[in-house]
């Protein structure tokens, strides 16, 4: 295995073939997200307006709240689209909705850049489209994302809070290049068998099975040493890319997990029952793997007082400081987008009698490649919180980086 510098010199390299050397914005494709006002619309198609209002308040919704949110993103929408149209481009816009079912690559072809305008969920949609599989062209086309409100989303993947206030300045500078290029590292999941067939994805927004006929990719046979080891015949890489983690665990939360995995080809088999393994990416860092392996200052002040010299005056000044240890520790848990490696994390890893197998098994740590066999009875591979693969005893999948499914997004400050 490489070493974390050389791999990343190796990727930086290989990035390079991806930077456009001539970018021009003459044309836009701006994905808005559906506000929750629009989302109860859908669900009550028959209802008028004063009939659906008067439903979310028997149901206690803070119906005025919704109207405000839903008037505050439409403005911003518009706001965003003027910017885009005042530098003299051209711009077509998208739903959520109607980004996920209906563009073809045709569209996604036109577009010099990819504009998701809300959080960063519409963003994750987006950079799902804007993926290798979908393109008519090996150039990548970029995206760069506007949080629509900042006081109520976090928007970690849009562009910094202060371009909400004023978008036409982010456009401007986008216009004449005052940029810089950020490749956010992906996962690439490959499904091993014996007749490299994928099962139908569920899509976990709409709860419906998801359509792949755009994204169709063919089955390849596995060569002879990978077939031998995974005891496969075939394989077949799945139509998304994840930007921020790929988890695996059962469906119903309450029930144990029981995986097997292999770490960077080993020859190691990792057994453990737990919660669910979650595959994190550099982006994914701020986000779920953040969430599972935190800790709070009440988790600093239980570990030192549980010392011997709980009570010495070295540890009662460490405990006094035990919100500074903590944020300490939850920021090295983070690492860079382009960063090519993985981070694994064992949720809830059951620690006792035989297992985890070896019991120097990791809960978490940082890799190139993850085989997870599956021996659960009703789980799910779930793709950035998104698209949901059945992934149940027997199942086998293969995670991993490549430069080229790297996420090409513009950065400013």
């Amino acid at each position: 295995m490489l070493k974390s510098k050389q791999l990343l010199q190796q990727f930086s390299k290989e990035y390079a073939k991806y930077t456009p050397t001539n970018f021009k914005l003459k044309r836009a494709l701006v994905v808005t997200k559906l506000s929750r006002y629009e989302f109860e619309q859908l669900r009550h198609p028959e209802l008028s307006p004063d009939q659906l209002q008067q439903k979310l308040r028997d149901r206690g919704t803070d119906v005025e709240m919704v109207l405000h949110l839903h008037k505050v993103h439409k403005d911003f929408e518009r706001r965003v689209v003027q910017s885009f149209q005042d530098v003299g481009c051209e711009v077509k816009l998208s739903s959520r909705l109607e980004f996920r079912s209906s563009l073809s690559k045709d569209v996604m072809s036109w577009a010099d850049v990819i504009v998701p305008v809300g959080g960063d969920g519409t963003f994750l949609l987006s950079a799902g489209r804007a993926s290798p599989l979908f393109a008519l062209s090996q150039q990548k086309t970029p995206i760069v994302g506007f949080n629509s409100d900042p006081l109520h989303s976090e928007g970690r993947l849009m562009l910094p809070k202060h371009y909400s206030d004023n978008p036409a300045d982010a456009v401007s500078r986008i216009k004449s290049g005052d940029f810089k290029w950020m490749h956010r590292s992906r996962v690439r999941t490959t499904m091993l068998g014996s007749n490299g067939k994928i099962p139908e994805p569920t899509d976990l927004f709409r709860h419906t099975e998801v359509k792949m006929e755009q994204v169709s990719t063919a089955p390849e046979m596995l060569d002879q040493d990978m077939s031998y080891k995974y005891k496969a015949k075939m394989k077949r890489v799945l139509p998304y890319l994840a930007l921020n983690e790929v988890f695996i665990g059962e469906h119903l939360s309450a029930r144990v997990s029981h995986l097997q995995l292999v770490l960077d080809h080993q020859d190691m088999v990792n057994k453990t029952k737990c919660s669910g393994l979650c595959v994190s990416t550099g982006t994914g860092s701020t986000s779920w793997h953040t969430s599972i392996n935190r800790i709070t200052s009440r988790d600093v002040d239980d570990l030192l007082r549980s010392l011997p010299n709980g009570n010495s005056k070295n540890v009662m000044m460490m405990r006094q400081n035990a919100e500074e240890i903590a944020h300490r520790y939850n920021q090295g848990l983070l690492f860079a987008p382009d960063d090519p490696r993985l981070c694994y994390s064992i949720r809830e890893q059951i620690c006792v009698g035989v297992w985890p197998s070896p019991k120097t098994f990791k809960e978490r740590d940082f890799v190139q490649t993850v085989f997870v066999k599956s021996h659960c009875i009703d789980a799910n591979l779930v793709i950035d919180g998104s698209i949901s693969f059945p992934f149940n005893d027997g199942a086998k999948a293969l995670l991993e980086v490549h430069p080229e499914d790297a996420l090409l997004t513009i950065a400013l400050d």
